[in-house]
């Protein structure tokens, strides 16, 4: 488990970047992936 914790990378301020990066990528559609989608359905109508 100690190494565990060497391995992991944090910013300046203590953030564990891989933390929020699986997060990210459990919530869902990007901002930018919500303005193709639209942009697409709405070029089809």
């Amino acid at each position: 488990m100690i190494e565990k914790e060497q391995n992991k990378k944090y910013t300046v301020v203590g953030t564990d970047i891989e933390e929020v990066k699986r997060l990210n990528r459990q919530s869902g559609l990007s901002y930018n992936q919500v303005k193709e989608l639209l942009a697409r359905k709405l070029l089809d109508k």
